[in-house]
């Protein structure tokens, strides 16, 4: 049986492996068949098709024929997709249920206090980072804002606004009632209901366009910035650079500092 790898790379978002998939897809084409005779077909080891075949009846994708010799019946796809989607829904509830137990265990705080031991021993040198694509800057970013005491700075693009908001405005709202100072600074001609959208959760200034700069800081220690033009650059490539250094930092919240001053209105 001749099966493009594509086509099997597919079944991938089945969970199945490559042998499981290519034995489900020969009793498919069968409908009803043996161990051996699947094999056959779809090239797979005899010693160990009856292993994969019972793995796929553990997850629910064929079933097991009384009567000898053993017959397996394949189960209709549609069924199949519907098995696996509640497996999926059952292990992330399960999953979110051991997680939310540990977030108070007594293992979170061993390894916190592993952490904060450790956290001693880094050279400030090396308390530093480097993100390639947006989805991984953005989840370091989350997680500096998350943790923010005093203040949160973030200047950002005009394009990089709406996915600022919309990435970050249920944390900026917690940072602010928590007494964190939130400010952010947009490119003159920004969506007007982006700019309206972060003046209801943080206080919002202004600038030239022609200031480029994308960056975040934090409590005036660490600072979070892109490389890279968003404009002229897909996702996968942005980049971006994280410093927890206080002097350096100092002097990116004093050009922020500066450009609020000229565009801020209350």
């Amino acid at each position: 049986m001749i099966v493009q790898k594509d086509f099997l790379s597919k079944l991938k978002d089945f969970g199945l492996n490559s042998y499981e998939s290519k034995l489900w897809i020969a009793l498919l084409s069968r409908g009803v068949s043996t161990a051996g005779e699947l094999s056959d077909i779809s090239n797979v080891p005899r010693s160990r098709a009856y292993d994969v075949l019972e793995s796929l009846e553990k997850k629910g994708f064929i079933v097991v024929k009384v009567g000898k010799p053993i017959k397996y019946l394949a189960v209709p796809p549609g069924e199949v997709v519907e098995r696996v989607k509640k497996h999926v829904v059952e292990e992330a509830e399960e999953k979110n249920q051991t997680l939310s137990q540990l977030k108070d265990s007594e293992v979170l705080e061993q390894l916190n206090t592993l952490h904060t031991e450790g956290i001693k021993l880094v050279d400030p040198t090396d308390k530093s980072g480097a993100f390639r694509g947006r989805d991984k800057a953005h989840e370091h970013l989350v997680t500096m804002i998350k943790n923010a005491k005093k203040s949160v700075l973030i200047m950002t693009s005009k394009d990089g606004a709406q996915r600022k908001y919309d990435l970050l405005s249920n944390h900026i709202k917690r940072a602010v009632k928590a007494g964190v100072d939130v400010r952010v600074s947009v490119p003159q001609g920004t969506d007007k209901e982006t700019v309206a959208n972060f003046a209801k959760i943080a206080k919002v200034a202004q600038h030239k366009e022609t200031v480029p700069a994308r960056f975040c800081t934090v409590d005036a220690k660490e600072i979070f910035f892109f490389l890279t033009d968003d404009a002229k650059i897909h996702r996968s490539y942005d980049s971006a650079v994280w410093v927890e250094a206080a002097h350096f930092v100092n002097y990116f919240d004093g050009l922020f500092d500066k450009e609020w001053k000229v565009n801020f209105k209350q």
